[in-house]
């Protein structure tokens, strides 16, 4: 059945892989469970033949997993040469669009433990634990990503943010310590003057790409597979 999000045919079926090195691994992708601050929270991990890091997503309010414009992104980061994790940062319940349960898509504190959880949990995960480590953060995640590197500065090694509020972690910029790279639409305006604003209280190496044309979902034509061109990049360079 085709998943929701994913064309028929992406999904390739496990198969494990001998290549130089320490270690072999399976490649392709397959369905994950992430133990993480309380939760069971489904994943998907998708690996390369010969990764040379592994990059985490962190979803923004409302979306998961299943997030069309994240999984397009990964997509272009396994070709790269990059293995990642996508995984709801809320279970079904707490995600769940109602008055009482609202609050919990922007409780950065909750979702920062999320992210930290699946952090130490891929620490303990063969043949992950020997690969460099990234973040990838949009909207609100990219606040659970920074937050995320502070805590655990010895193992994000970089982090990129599309369209993200890195503001909303602003008591912690100081502490970052992977250099971040901060993706924003020429037409986000808002958004743009808060990441300038977040960027200038960041003490570790950083940049700020501007995408022409794009918006705050980048779902103008070409836009999206440019914020995935340089967040590409930005993880080969940096992991």
């Amino acid at each position: 059945m085709e998943e929701k999000g994913v064309p028929e045919g992406d999904v390739i079926a496990p198969k494990t892989v001998t290549h130089p090195g320490p270690r072999a691994h399976w490649m392709g992708m397959r369905q994950v469970v992430v133990p993480s601050a309380g939760a069971q929270l489904p994943g998907l991990l998708a690996m390369p033949a010969q990764p040379c890091g592994l990059v985490v997503f962190a979803h923004g309010s409302g979306s998961s997993r299943h997030s069309s414009r994240n999984r397009a992104v990964a997509k272009h980061l396994v070709q790269g040469g990059l293995a990642t994790l996508l995984f709801d940062l809320l279970t079904e319940d707490e995600d769940r669009p109602n008055r009482q349960m609202r609050s919990k898509r922007f409780d950065i504190e909750l979702l920062t433990a999320r992210l930290i959880g699946a952090i130490d949990w891929l620490a303990t995960q063969e043949p992950l634990t020997h690969l460099p480590l990234g973040l990838f953060g949009a909207s609100t995640g990219s606040a659970a990503c920074m937050r995320a590197a502070a805590a655990r500065p010895q193992r994000v090694r970089a982090i990129v943010s599309r369209g993200g509020r890195p503001d909303l972690a602003f008591d912690v910029l100081a502490a970052v310590r992977s250099p971040t790279l901060l993706i924003v639409g020429s037409h986000d305006v808002d958004v743009l003057e808060l990441n300038a604003w977040a960027a200038s209280h960041l003490q570790t190496s950083h940049a700020i790409q501007v995408v022409a044309g794009a918006g705050h979902l980048f779902e103008e034509p070409g836009c999206l597979e440019e914020a995935a061109r340089l967040a590409k990049e930005w993880f080969q360079t940096q992991l």
